[in-house]
């Protein structure tokens, strides 16, 4: 019996081996080679109200947002889990967006994007939006001791006036729990420009944890000569110009975009947005 099986076995392994050569896996896939991804930002300078709100988002005349989860001021779209993208053919894109309950078109304007992770910034509804590289993929700087660090994005995006971007060179700052000492991130930036990722210092609050801290932030006004002239002032709720300072909590080897937007003078008020990149 033992010497009957084994001869069947000699007959058939061939064939089985040439019937699994031939049958081929295949699998549904997109091609990612010329889609561009990209965040949409809405940073223009008004209150952020339901008839300010974007409640209809087309991207080449296709619907991506709706009044389910419609576009506020100074926050972004795709909103929800960390790390999402939206999708579109790279080259010339169409963005057009509605505004209010009524869905009135306001911007119908077009942007070149690339094979890559990038992020819009709509900041004027008359002007063509800024696009960043979100230079991914990302690096990170993670360590089994409590010293680690994430990082930040900061964005300038302030006004003076409603009509009028600021013509101010900021230097934002945070505060190295060690030293007390507040620290640069990055270089000077002007309106519509970025720092782009810069790495800060977290001290876990907590040893025993994913590891976070309260970090406190200063911006500083730079003159011509790259020197420091003093803190950046913002007219605030109670209609005081005061010195700004914010803090926000981070966490080791997250990544955020600190976006400045709103009217430095007036309503509506300046403050930073925080936006989640990992």
């Amino acid at each position: 019996m033992n010497k009957m099986r084994f001869i069947w076995l000699i007959i058939f392994l061939p064939l089985i081996i040439v019937s699994c050569e031939k049958e081929e896996i295949e699998y549904q896939t997109t091609s990612v080679s010329d889609v561009a991804e990209f965040q949409l930002h809405y940073f223009v300078p008004v209150t952020n109200s339901t008839e300010n709100y974007i409640y209809r988002v087309e991207i080449n005349d296709v619907l991506y947002a709706n009044s389910t989860a419609p576009l506020k001021p100074y926050s972004a779209i795709p909103n929800g889990s960390v790390g999402r993208f939206y999708t579109v053919s790279a080259g010339t894109v169409n963005l057009k967006l509605y505004k209010g309950p009524e869905e009135e078109l306001v911007y119908n304007k077009d942007v070149n994007l690339d094979v890559k992770k990038q992020n819009i910034f709509v900041y004027d509804l008359d002007k063509e939006p800024i696009v960043f590289d979100n230079e991914y993929p990302y690096v990170s700087n993670i360590t089994e001791d409590s010293d680690s660090t994430c990082y930040v994005k900061f964005y300038n995006f302030l006004f003076e006036t409603n009509s009028e971007p600021t013509d101010l060179k900021l230097q934002y700052q945070y505060e190295d729990s060690r030293t007390g000492d507040f620290v640069n991130i990055g270089e000077p930036v002007g309106f519509g420009e970025t720092t782009g990722w810069q790495p800060v210092k977290v001290i876990k609050s907590i040893y025993n944890s994913s590891g976070y801290q309260r970090i406190d932030y200063k911006i500083k006004v730079i003159d011509d000569s790259g020197e420091i002239i003093g803190d950046l002032q913002l007219l605030n709720t109670n209609d005081e110009m005061v010195d700004y300072s914010d803090y926000w909590t981070g966490y080791i080897g997250r990544r955020y975009h600190h976006i400045l937007g709103g009217v430095r003078t007036e309503t509506p008020v300046a403050s930073v947005s925080q936006f989640t990149a990992l």
